[in-house]
């Protein structure tokens, strides 16, 4: 199959649990072949499976590096969008502690379209980057809703040849159906016309 994101041609990666994978050749990205996708009805149950508790102390300092940056970034009357909030929206929720206003999205439990016809200042994407299906649809949608000097934070378990794919927890959850590669997340800022990129051990950060 073409790559979803640049268009490149893929070949075979890894079979794993009767899964199979490839990965393109241009942008590194590695997907789940499209067979393997989980129904709407079945990936939504096992969204309200994860513990997404807004006062669970664990969840809170995994997303801190994304809360801590937004706050150096910018001052709390800015505009903010939590892009697939999901269930319980943690860094909303701690924002909101330091008067950030934020709008909420979620394709399942916060699916309000309105709000992707505004603009923000800075826009969470946090662990919902490797559900896309479409992702240069959802990405270019996300460029589209960043003011000029906004930033898109997003968070994700990025693949590299050091990891062993086999054995790699981050593919397990059947809903995750693509991996981003140093190199697919340079094509991105390339391609949708991002200014920089900073690529962290928690965190990365497009900026318009």
């Amino acid at each position: 199959m073409p790559c979803s994101l640049c268009n490149c041609t893929t070949r075979f990666f890894e079979s794993v649990q009767e899964r199979e994978y490839v990965q393109c050749t241009g942008c590194r990205a590695i997907f789940l072949s499209p067979e393997y996708y989980l129904s709407p009805q079945a990936e939504k149950y096992r969204y309200i499976l994860h513990n997404n508790d807004v006062d669970d102390p664990g969840y809170i300092h995994f997303a801190s590096p994304i809360i801590n940056q937004i706050k150096s970034d910018f001052d709390n009357d800015s505009k903010g969008l939590d892009f697939g909030c999901g269930t319980g929206p943690v860094i909303t929720s701690e924002l909101e502690k330091s008067g950030f206003n934020l709008t909420l999205y979620d394709p399942y439990f916060q699916p309000n379209n309105k709000v992707l016809k505004n603009t923000y200042d800075f826009i969470i994407c946090c662990e919902v980057m490797e559900h896309f299906q479409n992702p240069l649809q959802e990405f270019k949608l996300l460029r589209s809703l960043l003011k000029d000097r906004g930033k898109l934070y997003c968070k994700t378990g990025v693949w590299n040849k050091k990891i062993d794919f086999q054995g790699w927890h981050y593919k397990n959850d059947l809903t995750h159906v693509i991996f981003y590669s140093k190199e697919t997340l340079e094509w991105l800022k390339t391609s949708l016309n991002f200014s920089a990129l900073n690529i962290c051990d928690d965190l990365i950060v497009f900026s318009a």
